[in-house]
């Protein structure tokens, strides 16, 4: 076997495993802390959805005016969140303030 056909053969071979392999994205939604139930029940659709095709998902809590003096709240909703989600999901990224917002960051589980 000459050197262009190996040659060959391993680019073919790289191609099909780029082919084969999934980047995860990370996919945002964003919440206030007063958020509706209908609202959050739509949220959470997402979020399943997002979890179930193997993406990772950053929560983001966005906190307005007097809303900055009731964190508590969003740290309630996100624990919600994390408590819905625990069954097929692990947190990757606990909750934290970073400036007017909380962030938390959830990824898939691996069932192999």
């Amino acid at each position: 076997m000459d050197h262009g056909r190996a040659k060959f053969e391993a680019q073919k071979k790289a191609a099909k495993a780029r082919k084969k392999q999934k980047t995860v994205d990370i996919k945002e939604i964003k919440m206030r802390p007063n958020i509706d139930q209908h609202d959050y029940d739509v949220k959470m659709r997402s979020v399943t959805k997002f979890l179930t095709a193997g993406d990772k998902v950053k929560l983001t809590m966005r906190f307005r005016g007097r809303e900055m003096a009731h964190q508590e709240l969003g740290m309630e909703l996100l624990n919600k969140v994390k408590e819905e989600t625990a069954e097929a999901a692990k947190v990757e990224q606990h909750p934290k303030m970073e400036g007017r917002q909380m962030t938390m960051v959830i990824a898939p589980l691996q069932n192999k």
